[in-house]
């Protein structure tokens, strides 16, 4: 159904780190600026989904009085999810941002999303990232597993033997994130860094631990605030020596959710602030002070990629000026 596909959405970032200038792909990747993807609300949509521990009982209730409301405004509310992996891969996104659950009484340990593309198993998702990888050699992807909802230790054990499974010798090796450049990658073909929340996978060299790439959320629905937030975050960036995400999305109260259901929270919350937001992402500029991953909602999304990945001509000597 095209009418939901995003205007333009298409193949033009698919190689874009691949086709970095020399000068780049050999500084530390933690001052590249990278498109991530950030899909809110879609918890909402799935009945069966435990909704996070976090949710007072009040969003609980919500959850189940606006269920089949839910259902028809959450097309209204998102774009998002309407991209598979493969079509964020080619528009440019590189990091995912990922909340896995078991279904409860389920048989087995099988695994699925609940943020972002509802419903589907955690392995079908897996393999069509890393068929795109096998096709796209130099494409480094970042992937965070960062919420772990009803799931136990051979969740966990399962979760992990499969990352290990489907990417193999793609994941890269938790080392110094000053070491990881694109040049260091491309040398050992990684293409995969998983961070993993959960002290099930401290052990293991293939799991980077979740304090590498610190995510700060602004929890606000006020696009000065959240400004704000994001200028101070990246001021605390220095000290911690990790790869960083600037979260640049908004996020509704329980009141901004029922008045959302009204005028469609798409058109009320973010499309009023999404210029502002832009401006300030347009006005970032990569580097040792500077962003690093980048995610946002509800953004059309080749757009929004490519002006993050534009970000990067601003670390080259010749671009003195910038253009208009």
């Amino acid at each position: 159904d095209m009418k939901t596909r995003p205007a333009g959405i298409g193949t033009v970032n698919a190689d874009w780190m691949g086709s970095l200038p020399s000068k780049l792909s050999a500084m530390p990747l933690k001052h590249l600026a990278v498109p991530g993807s950030h899909d809110s609300f879609t918890y909402w949509v799935d009945v069966h989904a435990p909704v996070g521990p976090d949710q007072k009982p009040f969003v609980k209730y919500l959850a189940t009085v606006f269920r089949v409301i839910a259902k028809k405004v959450m097309v209204k509310w998102s774009m998002t999810q309407n991209l598979t992996f493969k079509e964020q891969l080619e528009a440019g996104i590189r990091y995912f941002d990922l909340r896995v659950s078991s279904k409860p009484g389920e048989p087995g340990n099988e695994i699925y999303f609940i943020h972002g593309l509802f419903g589907h198993k955690v392995r079908d998702g897996l393999l069509e990232i890393n068929s795109f990888l096998s096709r796209h050699r130099k494409e480094v992807v970042f992937l965070d597993f960062n919420h772990h909802y009803a799931m136990d230790a051979e969740h966990h054990v399962y979760l992990i033997n499969m990352l290990q499974e489907v990417f193999g010798s793609r994941l890269c090796h938790n080392c110094a994130v000053e070491a990881i450049t694109l040049d260091y990658l491309w040398d050992k073909k990684y293409q995969v860094i998983v961070f993993y929340h959960h002290l099930s996978a401290q052990e293991i060299s293939a799991m980077w631990p979740g304090n590498k790439i610190p995510a700060p959320w602004a929890n606000t629905t006020e696009p000065h605030k959240l400004i704000q937030f994001l200028e101070t975050t990246l001021k605390e960036r220095r000290e911690q020596g990790s790869f960083h995400v600037s979260q640049a999305i908004l996020t509704p109260r329980v009141n901004t959710v029922a008045k959302g259901l009204v005028w469609g929270l798409r058109s009320y919350l973010v499309e009023r602030n999404l210029p502002t937001i832009m401006s300030w992402v347009e006005a970032q500029r990569p580097g040792v002070d500077g962003v690093n991953i980048i995610t946002s909602d509800f953004v059309e999304l080749t757009d929004f990629a490519s002006i993050v990945i534009r970000l990067n001509n601003l670390l080259l000597p010749e671009q003195g000026h910038k253009p208009r």
